[in-house]
């Protein structure tokens, strides 16, 4: 049949560190109103938003944007297709059908510039959106840097991380086509947490598969998952084909997202009430998430800041794309000329490490294959504390964008993030989750930079989730127990010699 042939078997905008506050259409300092002339700025997606001198940094009223923007309308050479796995030929729409619904469908192949948000899917990004831009005065401070830094928050959400963006739209696309159930996978649990968000909304079912070193080292995700009525198995698991195939080579395996996405498709290509979800890599994923890039944009505009360097932790790389993409737009179009900088962790570097080539999305060999940065389908990371990083290949979209040049990429082991989450907590007050502790480590190290040099560069950071419950990982790293993982050559060579030699 179809399946096998494909599968094998309202809070303020900008914060500040100052008592700076909106109250109906006024800025107030403490219990004074601020005065100032406004002018107006008009960007690319069509909207107006008010601008104000970068002297005075103000909180400013902005609405959630009303459609998704999708990069590929705006690059001259396209990303490669993904293809079919038994005919190498590019994947048609019914062949993903057995999966999702068909607008996500539409939507992961479409070449239209924005895509309209539907009314439902707003009215519950009300619930957390628009998400606060900060100005890092106190880390600034700390590092006695002349850099102006800020960081794009995505913690306020339900589920504490940037998932719901991409989680509400997916569910409510399948509810509007009758489906009962989803299923998917997770990492560290925010993507998993999210989507038993969303479903709990919207009448669904859902399974999830997390990876086995994140539902041991994160209980209380799971607990998230459980509340909001999800059924939650620990990757590999004996329920599926693929997952008991893995348990027999390694019955001790740590799990990889790789594993858990072959579980959740194997049972969503095998029963027909069923559709999975995605939390990363393909692109319809990454056009939910321009949500906060969109935003993002007016509030620096809002605020006459136009940021020098982009950084963002890399894993799947939604995070990534959601903030940085829309930017993107703005500097092909040569109004703004940002660098744009990924960071992945040293133990699964598929940017600085990885290759360029087809390869399949999942470990099994049950997705189609897409050409993207991979470390080979078959490689399974150490468990470092960034589960939600943990995956052996980027975003197709992401992979492209970096192949024409737009972007760069480092890698930071994870003391070092560790180190630098704990100089943010203790300035900004946040505890940051794992995943974008990279983003911070390479925030700092770019603010110290600046000390040396004296630039007063602009640096936006995403900051993607809070670890309200990764406080075992922060625990490890006080006592002394954190050590830094890092990929081993020859594991990565055994892997990649398992990609597809016809397109290797």
């Amino acid at each position: 049949m179809a399946t096998q042939s494909l599968f094998h078997v309202n809070p303020p905008s900008i914060l500040t560190s100052s008592s700076i506050y909106t109250k109906g259409e006024e800025q107030w300092l403490g219990c004074l109103p601020l005065k100032r002339k406004q002018m107006h700025v008009r960007l690319s997606n069509g909207y107006r938003v008010r601008a104000r001198s970068a002297t005075n940094v103000h909180s400013t009223a902005i609405e959630i944007p009303r459609q998704w923007y999708n990069l590929i309308a705006d690059l001259s050479v396209k990303p490669p297709p993904p293809l079919h796995p038994k005919t190498f030929e590019p994947v048609k729409p019914e062949d993903l059908s057995p999966l999702f619904p068909d607008e996500l469908i539409k939507q992961e192949a479409t070449n239209e510039r924005f895509i309209d948000i539907p009314k439902e899917v707003i009215d519950v990004y009300k619930l957390w959106r628009p998400t606060p831009l900060i100005r890092a005065k106190r880390l600034e401070k700390l590092l006695d840097t002349p850099a102006r830094i800020y960081y794009k928050y995505e913690g306020v959400s339900p589920a504490g991380s940037h998932k719901p963006n991409t989680a509400v739209p997916q569910v409510y696309y399948n509810a509007q086509q009758g489906i009962k159930n989803v299923v998917t996978e997770t990492g560290a649990g925010q993507w998993g947490s999210s989507l038993a968000f969303a479903c709990s909304l919207f009448g669904l079912g859902c399974e999830v598969w997390q990876i086995r070193a994140s539902y041991d080292q994160k209980p209380y995700r799971k607990l998230m998952m459980q509340t909001w009525g999800a059924k939650v198995h620990p990757s590999p698991s004996n329920i599926t084909n693929a997952g008991r195939k893995i348990l027999q080579m390694d019955p001790s395996t740590p799990g990889s997202l790789g594993i858990a996405i072959s579980e959740a498709v194997e049972v969503a290509a095998t029963n027909d009430d069923t559709k999975y979800c995605l939390g990363s890599v393909l692109s319809h994923v990454l056009l939910h998430q321009t949500v906060i890039g969109e935003e993002c944009l007016r509030q620096m505009e809002a605020i006459g800041e136009t940021p020098d360097l982009i950084i963002g932790c890399t894993g799947g790389g939604s995070n990534f794309a959601g903030l940085s993409f829309p930017f993107i737009r703005e500097k092909l179009s040569g109004k703004i000329n940002p660098v744009i900088r990924a960071v992945e962790p040293t133990a699964c570097p598929s940017l600085t490490k990885g290759v360029y080539t087809y390869d399949f999305g999942d470990t099994a060999g049950m997705t189609p294959l897409m050409k993207m940065h991979t470390l080979g389908h078959d490689f399974i990371p150490d468990p470092i504390h960034a589960g939600g990083l943990r995956y052996h290949g980027m975003a197709p979209l992401i992979s492209h964008v970096y192949e024409l040049g737009f972007m760069e990429a480092i890698s930071i082991p994870q003391t070092e993030c560790f180190q630098g989450a704990i100089q943010f907590a203790r300035s900004e007050g946040l505890i940051p989750a794992p995943e974008p502790t990279h983003a911070i480590a390479a925030t700092i190290k770019e603010a110290l930079r600046c000390r040396e040099t004296g630039e007063p560069k602009v640096i936006l950071m995403a900051m993607c989730g809070h670890g309200h419950f990764d406080l075992t990982s922060y625990e490890k790293y006080l006592q002394g127990n954190m050590v830094d993982l890092s990929f081993e050559e020859e594991k990565i060579k055994e892997s990649l010699a398992k990609i597809p030699q016809l397109l290797a």
